[in-house]
């Protein structure tokens, strides 16, 4: 028998390699009373990543608690399913630029000016089928991503001035086409998109879940997504490997603009009468659920399914807030806490991690 065998290969029971310290098990630490040790066992069991689901059902019971009544009704339930949906679709939109180490801050705002946009093609001028409308606006905010595209991979403007610019553009335009009124009653058949029922769900969260599903396969599961991670991670790298970053900070930026079109159609649908003021209100939410859903599921990226558990916590506790009286600003409010918290969380893990690295690294040094 080869002597040098790792020790997975050994018999149960084995004396552990020599200078390797002893693993400590969770009635251990107990028993002993020893922080540090339930500390070590907790960070074996990885369970941080999955403290999103413990907080999320933390806020189900207290709202359960403090008012049954309104809060475990199905009416709530499909609120905020429906509610959520195309938060939810725009904040799988933006995972895109942020996987590639980008941000698109006009994405709410394409969303929104895409609303209006469909909505006038319905409406005003030449009067399209919703057909017609819903693939000229996803088109045309694909057009946008394009553009932010060219200016951030192409020209190399900072993704986060370059889209804050454009993002201002867009609210102008809006403001040119919508006159400061609002756009609709829009055709039955259009509204109807978004407001039945499959087997009890709103049929927009089913959109919601098509979508999640559609990106977290382009993301996870292709080359593409792969490229657009290494680019994020480290785009000198990525290049050396021979990544053409260009070509991922620019599909990023599409990707995002199609979605953000998808979810002003789903807006526009939802509502029945638009204007050029309710794109930037998405802009936030979509933003505190992608930082907060990096923290999840795959801790330290950017990740739909952690994406769509962030969209629905937060969801969840702004609904509950609101039905136990809260005024108007607590959606901003709750938001703004959740996002601080989930980025401050992240750069605090990191920096945890880095300083058991390097006493990790010191101590195999001194030995």
């Amino acid at each position: 028998m080869n002597a040098s065998a790792p020790p997975s290969t050994k018999a149960k029971g084995s004396a552990q390699p020599s200078g390797a310290e002893p693993r400590t098990s969770a009635k251990q630490a107990l028993r002993e009373g020893n922080p540090q040790g339930m500390v070590e066992v907790l960070a074996r069991l990885r369970l941080g990543r999955f403290s999103g689901l413990f907080l999320w059902a933390a806020i189900i019971v207290v709202f359960a608690i403090w008012v049954p009544d309104t809060f475990l009704t199905s009416t709530t339930l499909k609120s905020i399913l429906s509610t959520q949906a195309i938060t939810g679709v725009l904040a799988i939109a933006v995972l895109f630029p942020l996987a590639v180490g980008a941000f698109d801050l006009s994405a709410a705002q394409n969303m929104g000016l895409s609303a209006l946009v469909c909505g006038s093609l319905m409406t005003h001028g030449p009067h399209l089928s919703p057909a017609t409308a819903i693939v000229l606006t996803i088109a045309m905010s694909m057009a946008i991503g394009a553009f932010n595209g060219i200016l951030v991979a192409g020209i190399g403007i900072s993704s986060f001035i370059a889209t804050l610019g454009t993002s201002s553009l867009l609210l102008a335009t809006g403001a040119v086409i919508g006159h400061g009124s609002y756009v609709g009653p829009f055709p039955e058949s259009f509204a109807s998109l978004t407001d039945k029922e499959v087997l009890g769900i709103p049929i927009v969260a089913i959109y919601l879940l098509v979508f999640a599903t559609l990106s977290w396969y382009v993301l996870a599961r292709t080359p593409i997504g792969r490229r657009a991670y290494a680019t994020g991670a480290n785009a000198d790298a990525a290049r050396l490997a021979g990544v053409r970053t260009g070509r991922s900070v620019f599909g990023g930026m599409v990707v995002c603009g199609f979605g953000a079109g998808i979810a002003g159609v789903m807006l526009a649908s939802s509502t029945n009468a638009v204007n050029e003021t309710l794109g930037p209100a998405y802009l936030l939410p979509a933003y505190a659920a992608a930082f907060l859903g990096s923290t999840q599921l795959v801790p330290g990226r950017f990740n739909v399914w952690g994406t769509v558990l962030a969209i629905y916590l937060l969801g969840t506790g702004v609904s509950g807030l609101q039905l136990v009286g809260g005024s108007l600003w607590v959606t901003d409010y709750f938001n703004g806490v959740a996002l601080i918290g989930a980025v401050g969380t992240a750069v605090l893990i990191d920096k945890y991690r880095g300083r058991r690295e390097k006493a990790r690294t010191a101590k195999q040094n001194d030995e």
